[in-house]
């Protein structure tokens, strides 16, 4: 490449960049996650309408799942603990029975839809088995739902991406024998396990490493947490795990670790994740050839259908069943089970392995993922409202920095009181913080002063702590317990 071709290959590629950021004023009007805009500005930029060329399945492949890597990462890093723990089991279910009932109900509509044998079939199923992270997190966060509800749908969306990948690599390498009813789920075992250890282990150590190091600058330190994620997934993959399930979890530890700027890596992270989306489906777009669409738009929405009212609604039937969920939650669910960039992503795998109809295969994924996305992004607050789900006046979670002072050996915790906080109205006596841990400064107004025990918080308060290391993580606790229950709340949470 030339230096004027990079010169005019930077100027376009920042162009895009630019035209996909201008979509999500777009985006958020009309509730369609932003993934459906960014993939129609591919296919106008590819070669049928503006004439840039771009088909090569292996680069997609690798391109997409760099841009997962990134996405699951930062989906980890700002996913709160609390609200996922109790959601945990559910969520494993739906990720793994979940996706299995999804896979084989799906499996049994393609064959005859589309004219495909049992393998052809069940890798069809198994790419469209996958929730995606970035859909789901666009459009939940949106949508105030009870902690459980939305805690499950987002551990789903970071785990089952995983037991997927294996599966459809599986197919797409072997044909189906019958060895491969013992050998895939020992495959399964193992990858899953392996790679939820390793995450772990490089969060746990990550945290270890970080807190000693005690990097004072903000922007410095988003990159070594968003690095350490990023090598957990390598060091999975070199052991043959799952380094999906790797990624995601090492976020999740080192997100809910108590690092100092968390707020600096957290908008860090999220920055990296809209330009892994952005990047990742426009190219995805570029890969379609838009005159092929027609041919296989009967059969998409066809299993759409079949996705929307039998495949995902038996898949949550099937893995809630031992939770005795409300029966409104198993419905929500079951409409939430919102598909994007992964099931493209995933559709470019039997074009690697040059199987025959890849490229149907790849057609057929997409008008699904359109069809889904214009169907239940724009209604999952309409259907969350009849279900008797939603909750605009649930309470803003509290807003944390922290930023280590060096040779005093004490951190500075910056807290923000939101609307819609409990904290509003609470006297700071009634905090009942720990002996160790000091209310320094209260910037209200724009205007700095120091607060006495009976002073009065209120919205858009900006309070500045000292507190000692050991006192620091019940500090936080107590904060966030106060601004969910009010001046009532029990140290262990609301009251």
């Amino acid at each position: 490449m030339s230096e004027d071709e990079f010169n005019v290959a930077l100027l376009v590629g920042a162009v895009v960049l630019l035209l996909a950021v201008a979509t999500l004023r777009l985006s958020v009007r009309t509730g369609l996650p932003s993934l459906l805009l960014y993939v129609a500005l591919g296919m106008l930029l590819g070669e049928d309408v503006l004439g840039i060329e771009f088909n090569d399945p292996q680069l997609t492949q690798l391109l997409g799942y760099a841009a997962l890597v990134i996405i699951l990462a930062e989906g980890g890093l700002t996913t709160s603990w609390d609200s996922v723990r109790g959601s945990v089991p559910v969520a494993a279910a739906l990720s793994t029975v979940g996706v299995g009932v999804s896979m084989a109900v799906t499996a049994a509509f393609a064959a005859p839809l589309l004219g495909l044998d049992a393998r052809n079939a069940l890798l069809i199923g198994a790419i469209l088995a996958s929730t995606d992270a970035a859909a789901v997190f666009s459009v939940l966060r949106r949508v105030p739902l009870p902690k459980s509800l939305s805690g499950a749908l987002e551990a789903e969306s970071g785990f089952n991406d995983a037991p997927v990948v294996i599966v459809v690599v599986a197919l797409a390498e072997h044909a189906l024998g019958p060895s491969d009813a013992y050998e895939l789920p020992a495959l399964l075992a193992y990858e899953l396990t392996a790679g939820a250890l390793i995450g772990a282990g490089a969060g746990v150590l990550g945290t270890f490493v970080l807190r000693r190091a005690a990097l004072p600058s903000a922007g410095v330190f988003p990159l070594a947490v968003v690095a350490l994620t990023v090598v957990s997934y390598g060091a999975a993959t070199t052991l043959h795990a799952s380094g999906f399930l790797a990624v995601y979890i090492a976020g999740l530890v080192l997100g809910n670790a108590g690092l100092p700027h968390r707020p600096a890596t957290r908008g860090f992270a999220e920055g990296l994740a809209w330009l892994a989306q952005i990047g990742l489906f426009v190219m995805l777009g570029l890969q379609v050839d838009p005159s092929d669409l027609p041919s296989v738009l009967w059969q998409g929405l066809a299993l759409s259908v079949v996705l929307l009212l039998v495949a995902r609604p038996l898949s949550v039937l099937a893995s809630v069943a031992p939770f005795r969920l409300p029966w409104e939650h198993a419905a929500f669910l079951s409409w939430a089970g919102l598909r994007g960039a992964v099931p493209i992503v995933l559709a470019t795998v039997p074009a690697v392995h040059e199987l025959e109809g890849a490229d149907r295969v790849y057609n057929v994924v997409l008008v699904i993922v359109v069809v889904l996305t214009l169907v239940q992004g724009p209604t999952l607050p309409w259907v969350a409202r009849k279900l008797r789900l939603a909750d605009p006046m649930a309470a803003r979670e509290v807003y944390l920095e922290a930023s280590p002072l060096g040779r005093l050996g004490a951190d500075l915790l910056e807290v923000h009181v939101p609307a819609g906080s409990r904290l509003q109205g609470v006297e700071l006596w009634e905090l009942r913080l720990p002996r160790d841990a000091a209310v320094a400064l209260i910037v209200r107004e724009g205007r700095a002063a120091v607060p006495t025990r009976d002073t009065t918080l209120r919205a858009g308060d900006e309070l500045l702590l000292v507190v000692t290391p050991d006192a620091r993580a019940v500090t936080e606790r107590r904060l966030k317990a106060v601004s969910r229950g009010g001046r009532l709340a029990r140290w262990g949470g609301p009251a």
